[in-house]
Formats: structure tokens, C-alpha cells, sequence
């Protein structure tokens, strides 16, 4: 290469250069203000500041019962982010308008949860960056709060709207399960799904499967205290399920946001066929994405997403001696899957209330 051509390649566009400067000073200050808005939710302060008065650090801490020193700190870091305003004097206030996205009682959509993700994430990164050198895996026992993290997550995607938008995908379910059928769950976590399911459909049988024995032991303890007689829960690695998997067992096989956690997401695949009964089906709920990295360039969590895949979905699947599908493993391949299990008939849906997940119908 001539001398003119290197110093071609090194040409910098300076504003292109300092745009990019911008933003990542917009992404400093924003995943900083995701960790506030996550310490804000977690410790109630934006539930008592849902009514939209004005209070100062003093009230508010009063109120939630929390060291007026940090809640000052934490006002300062809220109104330097544009999520409260400032009243006049010490006093602050939540927006309506704001509130309806980080607020328990007044947002069914609490943005809130989900930035609890950021610091989550956070705790795992040394772990993470030695798997980047050595390879391997961090296991599930070593993400603190990822089931209660992702039990409030789902209870906005899918406990919520279960019921009345995702059952209804299957064409006479909900009449079925009112009859009486049994039901698996895999990857069930805490078990939000299978607790109002089993509340819903006395007449139904529901059994949940997780790796994570701490999950099946919270869930269990919140069915004994409902009084369910129709629903246990079981810990158990599923990466043999499609040996271990009893034959015809169930009529309905669920999947929420679970398949690409797997260690070996085939195997489970056609654990579920081999489970199944005649005329029963598998509904699976999993991120809407595609199988090409280069197509997700304009996902709107494309980010968040591929950094939750490294920093959880893939590597606990590795630690396991897993594939590491990782969460982006995209609706064609997941069809992909679906049919080499023995699934010749897959449909896709979407719900209005869930932009950023696809519903799977599987009939063997």
C-alpha cells in the first residue's frame, strides 16, 4: 500500500467522530440514571411519588421509610436525568406523564423493572470477562436476583395478559383446561404463570420444571400458601429431556422466554414432542427477533438484548456444557427447531400488548 493511500485510510471525519463522542457521553449518563431508576424501584420511592405531590428529601424518606441522606442524593440524580421535577425550594415531584412508566399501582408497562437488568448484569462482568479469556460459563447460582427480576418482568408480558390474549392463541384452550387436562411448564422460575393457572383451572393439573432449586422452592411455598392441590413444582436440569421426558404425559407444554437458556435447546425441544399426547400443543414465548445478526442492527433492544444474552441467557447455558444459543436465536431458527423436534405445524403471533415477543403454536 503507497504511503498516500495509508494516510487515506486514516482520513478521521471529525463530525461524525464528535457525534459519536455525544452519544456515548448520552450512554454514561443514561445506563447510569438505569442503575438510580433501578435503586428507585426497588426501594419504593417512585410508588410514593406516584400521586404527584411535591415533597422534599426529608418528606419523602419519611415516607418510605428510607435514610433521607441517600434519598436526597438519589432526588438530585433523578432531576439531573429529566425524571422528576423540581418544585420550588428542596421540593421535587413525579410527572403523571412519567409516572405511568415507572410506578407500580399506576403502570401496567413499569419500565422500572426492566432497568434492573443494568446492575444485575453489572454484578456478573468479572465472571464474564474470564469466560471471554478462558471460555466456559457462569452458572445460574451465581446471578443474584435473575428470577426475581424476571418473575416481575413476566408478570407484566405474560401473567398479565395470559389469560385473555396468550391462551386464547391455542383454539379452544381455556375451555379445555376448565374441563380438565394436565399442564407443563418448563423453565417455569417462580412460577407466576402456573399460580394463576392453577387458580384459574381447578380442574386442570399443572406440574413446573426449573433448574433453579431456590425458584421451585419459592414457587412451591407460594402454592401450599394458595392451598393448590393441582400444582407442584419440580427442580431438574431438562438437558436430557428428550430421554427423560415421560411418553404422552401432558396435553399442553408451556415455555415462557425459557428455550434459549437451555444447555441443549434441541434435546428439550423434543423432550416437549415426546411429552405430548395426541392432539396436544406446545406454546412457547421467546424474543422476536431474527436468526441474522445484521437484521437486528434496528431491533429497538437490540442492545439490551445481546448484552443480556452474553451476560446471562448464553453463558449460563455454556457453564452448563450447553450450546450457548443465546436470547437473539431468532424466530427462524426457532421455527428451525421446532420442526427437526417434530413439530410440522408452527404458527407465529403477536400480541398488541408485547412488541418484543413472539408466540410459538407447535402441534406434533
Amino acid at each position: 500500500m503507497s504511503a498516500t493511500a495509508t494516510e487515506t485510510s486514516r482520513v478521521v471525519d471529525q463530525e461524525r467522530a464528535e457525534a459519536f463522542a455525544e452519544r456515548l457521553v448520552g450512554v454514561l449518563n443514561d445506563g447510569a440514571l438505569a442503575v438510580m431508576i433501578s435503586v428507585g424501584h426497588r426501594t419504593g420511592l417512585f410508588d410514593q411519588m406516584a400521586d404527584g405531590l411535591a415533597r422534599d428529601s426529608h418528606a419523602l424518606a419519611d415516607r418510605a421509610g428510607l435514610n433521607e441522606r441517600y434519598v436526597r442524593e438519589w432526588l438530585a440524580a433523578m432531576l439531573a436525568g429529566g425524571v422528576v421535577e423540581h418544585a420550588g425550594g428542596g421540593a421535587f415531584r413525579l410527572p403523571p406523564e412519567h409516572a405511568r412508566w415507572l410506578t407500580r399501582a399506576v403502570s401496567p408497562d413499569n419500565i422500572a423493572v426492566t432497568c434492573q437488568f443494568i446492575p444485575m448484569l453489572g454484578q456478573v462482568e468479572d465472571a464474564v470477562i474470564e469466560c471471554f479469556r478462558n471460555g466456559g460459563g457462569v452458572p445460574y447460582e451465581q446471578h443474584p436476583r435473575f428470577h426475581a427480576v424476571m418473575e416481575e418482568d413476566s408478570a407484566q408480558t405474560v401473567v398479565a395478559a395470559l389469560e385473555d390474549a396468550i391462551l386464547p392463541l391455542v383454539p379452544g384452550l381455556t375451555r379445555r383446561l376448565d374441563e380438565g387436562i394436565d399442564v407443563l411448564d418448563l423453565g417455569c422460575g417462580r412460577g407466576r404463570a402456573l399460580l394463576l393457572m392453577a387458580q384459574s383451572h381447578p380442574a386442570s393439573r399443572f406440574t413446573g420444571i426449573d433448574l433453579s432449586a431456590d425458584a421451585v422452592a419459592h414457587a412451591t411455598e407460594r402454592a401450599s400458601a394458595a392451598g393448590l392441590s393441582n400444582l407442584r413444582f419440580i427442580a431438574a436440569d431438562l438437558s436430557g429431556f428428550d430421554n427423560d421426558a415421560e411418553p404422552e404425559a401432558y396435553d399442553l407444554v408451556t415455555a415462557f422466554d425459557a428455550v434459549h437458556d437451555q444447555a441443549h435447546p434441541l434435546a428439550l425441544l423434543r423432550g416437549v414432542r415426546r411429552s405430548l399426547r395426541p392432539g396436544g400443543v406446545f406454546l412457547m414465548q421467546d424474543v422476536a427477533a431474527s436468526s441474522e445478526i445484521h437484521e437486528n442492527a434496528d431491533h429497538p433492544l437490540g442492545a439490551l438484548l445481546y448484552a443480556v444474552s452474553t451476560m446471562h441467557c448464553m453463558t449460563v447455558s455454556l457453564a452448563q456444557g450447553g450450546e450457548g444459543l443465546g436470547t437473539m436465536w431468532g424466530i427462524q431458527r426457532a421455527q428451525a427447531l421446532l420442526q427437526e423436534a417434530g413439530f410440522p405445524s408452527v404458527s407465529v403471533e403477536r400480541l398488541e400488548h408485547d412488541m418484543f415477543n413472539a408466540y410459538f403454536v407447535a402441534r406434533p
